[in-house]
This record gives C-alpha cells, sequence and structure tokens, in this order.
C-alpha cells in the first residue's frame, strides 16, 4: 500500500484535488459544515471520483493534530514526484529565478514563502534536505496551493548546490542584514537564485560565502529584521519588478 498523509483546509484539499486528484485517497469532512464553500468541495471531489467520508469534528482533531483543519481533511498518497533541478532548468525559456531558503525550519514560513514564490513566477524553490522543515500538511495549508504549483527541491549539500548554479550563469544574491548593499540598488534581471537563511540565524557561514553578491532590505522603522516570509515576498517582488521593467 502506498504510503500516504494528512493535508487539511479547504485551501489544501482544493487545490491537491485540482492539481492531481489521483494522489487524493480520501476526503474527510465535517457533516455539520454545510455551508457553500463545503458544498463546492464535495461537488469538485464527487467530479473527480474521490471517494468522501464524513467524520465529526473531533475525529478530524486527531486526525489534522490540530483543530484548524476548517473542518475538511485528506489523504493524500505522500510520494512526492522527483524533480531534480536540471529538469527544472534545460525546460525554462526565460532567465531563470529561484529562491534558496538556507534551512527555514517553521512550517508556517515555508508555506508563505511558497506561496510568495508562486505569485512572483519562481521556477523552483531550493532547501537542504536536513536542518530544514520540509513539506507536511501545515506547510500545504498555509501554502495555499503552492506546494503543488511550485518545484521544491531539497539538495545534499547547498553550496555545491549553489556552486553549480554559478556554473550555469546564475547570480547568486544572498540576503544579509549586514551587507553593505541596498536591495533597491541592487540592477539584475537576468537569471538569478536569491537565498535566504533561518529564522533567527541569517544564512550559514559557507552558503554566505558561496553567494556572488549579498545585500539587505533596508529597514526604517524601529524593528532590525523582518520575517523570512516577509523577505522573501519583498525580494521575489523587486526581481520581478525589475524584469518587467526591462522589458
Amino acid at each position: 500500500m502506498a504510503e500516504s498523509r494528512i493535508i487539511h483546509g479547504f485551501h489544501a484539499v482544493t487545490a491537491r484535488i485540482r492539481q492531481n486528484a489521483d494522489s487524493v485517497l480520501e476526503v474527510y469532512v465535517d457533516p455539520q459544515r454545510k455551508d457553500p464553500r463545503a458544498r463546492d468541495l464535495l461537488k469538485l471531489a464527487e467530479a473527480n471520483g474521490v471517494r468522501i467520508i464524513q467524520v465529526d469534528g473531533k475525529r478530524l482533531d486527531g486526525m489534522a493534530g490540530s483543530p484548524r483543519h476548517q473542518g475538511v481533511a485528506a489523504r493524500v498518497n505522500a510520494a512526492q514526484k522527483v524533480q531534480h533541478l536540471d529538469d527544472v532548468l534545460d525546460t525554462l525559456t526565460e532567465p531563470a529565478l529561484l529562491l534558496v531558503l538556507d534551512g527555514v525550519q517553521d512550517p508556517h514560513n515555508l508555506g508563505a514563502c511558497l506561496r510568495s514564490a508562486d505569485a512572483f513566477g519562481v521556477h523552483a524553490v531550493i532547501a537542504p534536505k536536513d536542518r530544514a522543515v520540509g513539506i507536511n500538511a501545515t506547510v500545504e495549508k498555509v501554502a495555499c496551493g503552492a506546494a503543488q504549483t511550485v518545484p521544491y527541491i531539497t539538495v545534499t549539500n547547498l553550496a555545491r548546490t549553489l556552486r553549480e548554479l554559478q556554473e550555469r550563469d546564475i547570480w547568486v544574491i544572498g540576503m544579509d542584514g549586514e551587507a553593505e548593499t541596498n536591495l533597491y540598488d541592487v540592477r539584475h534581471s537576468g537569471a538569478a537564485a536569491w537565498v535566504l537563511g533561518a529564522e533567527g540565524e541569517g544564512l550559514r557561514r559557507l552558503t554566505r560565502e558561496t553567494c556572488d553578491q549579498l545585500v539587505r532590505i533596508p529597514m526604517h522603522g524601529s524593528v532590525e529584521s523582518l520575517n523570512v516570509s516577509v523577505s522573501t515576498g519583498v525580494c521575489l517582488y523587486e526581481a520581478r519588478r525589475q524584469r518587467i521593467v526591462k522589458q
């Protein structure tokens, strides 16, 4: 029997059915949910031949690991489609735009980063296999479907992967609060990989040393730094803006 896992929340379950219905084994719905949102989800599941099981909210709490499931969960095939970085890069018809996350461990942050990556047209998100959260139910819920649309590629050696990107003429830009260069002074609309570090710790030393350029987000208020997911949104917005301006 294929290995499975539970995802929960309307966004995560709906997105999984729409994008990869064959991977959805069962949908679980609290019978107390009789609102239009629940009815639309049930119609979508039925139209795609997905088995629907009614379970009470208490059981859903246990399945989801929290009461924040919105009355819906699904059991999905846990097997992820294996994607190699070369498979992504070799099929691009525009300069690569990549997001590299150096050890993000909070699933809410990773989910938000994936959502921003989808919004700004990132071709792939790269992260180390170790010391990183990986894709789980919380990530999928926060990502609102982006966990299915943006390739998430894990690598054994992040610094080596960055060097391989450089060999492909992809400019590696690391975000560092102590960097001298201001984000808005960067002029780069070609192939680029934006590298952000873990919560609190920032980039690891070897990752920082491997980057072609280090930049910082200028801060004008009293706080010294931004959450990694917020920083990701700022950087990717600027990267996409410069590409549009160049056109």
